[in-house]
């Protein structure tokens, strides 16, 4: 089975995200911006879920940890909890 570890930052828009995202595109710190913004509690771990499988986090999450380039910042992507900003660390 598939394994990744990822990161992500939780807010409860869409323009608060992209304004995120923007940030670490232009060198912010993922894990500083988390700490900082992240609605979920993860975010006081720098947004770190730790490693998971498929099926174990909601389905839209699933789609992008498990397709998505590794290191690289992905969304925002919509859950039913909000908006993500979501990074894989690793996948095996």
């Amino acid at each position: 089975m598939a394994l990744a570890t990822a990161r992500h930052i939780l807010v409860n828009d869409e323009a608060k995200c992209n304004e995120l995202k923007a940030q670490i595109e232009a060198g912010a710190d993922f894990a500083d911006v988390a700490k900082q913004n992240s609605n979920c509690p993860s975010g006081a771990k720098g947004g770190d879920l730790g490693q998971f499988g498929p099926g174990m986090m909601v389905p839209e999450f699933d789609k992008v940890v498990f397709s998505a380039p590794v290191n690289t910042v992905q969304g925002p992507v919509k859950t039913q909890f909000g908006y993500h900003l979501l990074e894989v660390t690793s996948r095996s």
